[in-house]
């Protein structure tokens, strides 16, 4: 009864009946922490959207109570993003015109259609996804996420203006910036006073939320000295809470214009999101269900496109703020959401004071806490191959974009399957002493052949790139024999797949060995195999006296049928 509950009930629910009065303290202070960010970053992003700033406020708000409820990850941030704003804004700026509240409800209708989208896929469990995302792609993803962010935020920490452009062109900008003296060094003190702050609390001997601690101070100070014409500062908030906004004049034409938009921005969300969440699962040593985490980035969207908001993804920005102020469940965003409200209601100004260098510091101490060269000194120890993985999606996040980098990522994890699919491991087994069994030769030089027996494994699926190299493997044995050959074995217990081109050489070399006198059987062969061999026709080729439950059984049955034993 308890599963089935387990199974109907949302992830947040359940968590609230297993929530530890511990986590209390580290929530209160994470959500306290991220506000302070979440109430810049979410302007920020609505203009870089083309949409007026306080609605990136309600797409940080909303967005993070219904994930609270449907999320799958414990200490995911979603919200506004910094990769879906310039594709938001072309789609729903050539439709919206010059028209502000037409813009928003646009806005509003995309992120319903990306919610739907991602729902559909939920229900057709499209988040396998996912598992093309081996560990090095996700550290090299996180990697990459981390120097993209601290390097985007460096401009802030100098008080300098944000070069445009790459982040090549951002890190050349900063530097020439850097080089003719632009530095404003109120502003780089204030930054700098931040990361040590929050440095300086991680070893103390109590904890302290070292994040707060500086947002505050900094505040204060600027306050208290006036500093607000020393150095750039997040601004007042705006007034104003989350309503429904759906009119504007949406007609059925704008919808069909942004059913496209809808379909790639869903993908580079669920991209994103999903990367991010499974990358912190694996750092937390749990597991995050793809689906469900399709699902609940859905409604999320959903949610926000009800209530004033825009489409919506995992925040590589925001999660790590989370988790660097000891965030342990959701209910870190939602204290976090319950504190935007408040601060627009009762305190809208106080922002006026928050120098936008210390946010900068904050996010590059939270980015710096998410790099992972272990693993990288690892792999390269382990498997040069996986490193190389790992570099390459590294690169591609951080110099060529997030999707990008993770579809290069995947493609090049798909190519080092196929290439070792190409070239598997195979050998010639014999028996080897006392020892039961047979056993590979080149591991085993004592090991004794069976006069007139050729015993073959190969070590991967049969599919069409591979088939002659399965063949060949055959035909070079059978040639190197030192007795004429009359029987070959094949170890198929590795053969996991046949296609029909890998079948066609199959049987060419039956044909082959069979002019020569040879039979070919298999030993060990998985049961969904010869069903696909019975499937495609041949089983009257391979009849059963063609295949035996071991490779012992099939040795003894060779024995017998040339009087050897």
């Amino acid at each position: 009864m308890r599963r089935a509950w387990a199974l109907r009930v949302p992830p947040g629910l359940r968590l609230v009946r297993n929530y530890e009065r511990p986590w209390l303290k580290s929530d209160l202070a994470a959500g306290a922490a991220l506000s302070a960010f979440l109430i810049p970053a979410g302007m920020a992003y609505a203009e870089a959207a083309g949409l007026p700033a306080v609605t990136g406020l309600y797409a940080s708000i909303i967005p993070l109570l219904a994930y609270a409820v449907f999320g799958p990850s414990r200490v995911l941030i979603i919200g506004p993003d910094s990769s879906l704003a310039p594709m938001i804004a072309a789609a729903v700026l050539p439709l919206a015109g010059r028209d502000p509240d037409h813009a928003v409800a646009l806005a509003g209708v995309l992120a319903l259609l990306i919610g739907g989208l991602l729902l559909v896929g939920r229900i057709f469990k499209l988040g396998f996804v996912t598992s093309l995302l081996s560990k090095p792609i996700r550290v090299g993803y996180l990697n990459g996420i981390a120097l993209a962010i601290m390097l985007s935020q460096l401009p802030k920490l100098l008080g300098i203006p944000a070069p445009a452009g790459s982040l090549i062109d951002t890190a050349t900008g900063t530097a020439q910036a850097v080089a003719g003296g632009a530095v404003n060094p109120v502003a780089l003190l204030f930054g700098a006073g931040t990361i040590a702050v929050i440095v300086a609390c991680r070893f103390l001997p109590w904890k302290l939320p070292g994040v707060l601690i500086a947002v505050v101070a900094a505040t204060a100070l600027t306050a208290a000295l006036d500093l607000t014409t020393a150095l750039p500062t997040v601004g007042a908030l705006p007034r104003g809470l989350p309503v429904p906004a759906l009119g504007g004049g949406v007609s059925l034409e704008d919808v069909l214009a942004l059913l496209g938009p809808a379909a790639g921005i869903a993908l580079i969300a669920f991209a994103d999101t999903s990367v991010l969440s499974k990358s912190l699962a694996a750092r937390s040593g749990v597991q995050v269900n793809g689906n469900q985490e399709m699902g609940a980035l859905g409604v999320a969207n959903v949610a926000s496109g009800l209530f004033s908001g825009f489409p919506i993804s995992g925040s590589t920005s925001r999660t790590p703020i989370a988790l660097e102020a000891g965030a342990k469940s959701p209910l870190g965003g939602v204290v976090a959401a319950i504190l935007v409200v408040l601060f627009m209601v009762l305190a809208p100004g106080v922002t006026t004071y928050l120098p936008s260098t210390v946010l900068a510091g904050v996010v590059m101490v939270a980015a710096a806490s998410i790099l992972d060269l272990k693993t990288l000194r690892r792999l390269l120890r382990m498997s040069r191959t996986e490193a190389a993985l790992l570099v390459a999606t590294f690169l591609g996040v951080a110099f060529v974009g997030v999707l990008e980098g993770i579809v290069v990522a995947i493609g090049l994890s798909l190519i080092a399957f196929v290439l070792r699919a190409l070239d598997p491991y195979r050998t010639e087994l014999g028996s080897v002493g006392d020892v039961p069994g047979y056993h590979d030769l080149s591991r085993h030089p004592e090991g004794q052949r069976v006069p007139g027996l050729v015993i073959a494994r190969f070590d991967a699926p049969l599919f069409f790139a591979n088939g002659a190299v399965f063949t060949d493997h055959i035909r070079t044995l059978v040639a190197n024999a030192p007795n004429p050959v009359r029987w070959v074995i094949v170890a198929s217990e590795a053969i996991t797949g046949l296609d029909t081109t890998a079948l066609d050489d199959l049987v060419a070399l039956d044909d082959e060995l069979a002019k020569r006198g040879i039979s070919m059987v298999f030993a060990e062969m998985k049961g969904p195999i010869k069903d696909r061999l019975i499937q495609f026709g041949v089983s009257s080729r391979f009849g059963r006296d063609h295949f035996y439950p071991t490779v012992t059984n099939a040795v003894r049955s060779y024995k017998r049928a040339f009087d050897l034993e």
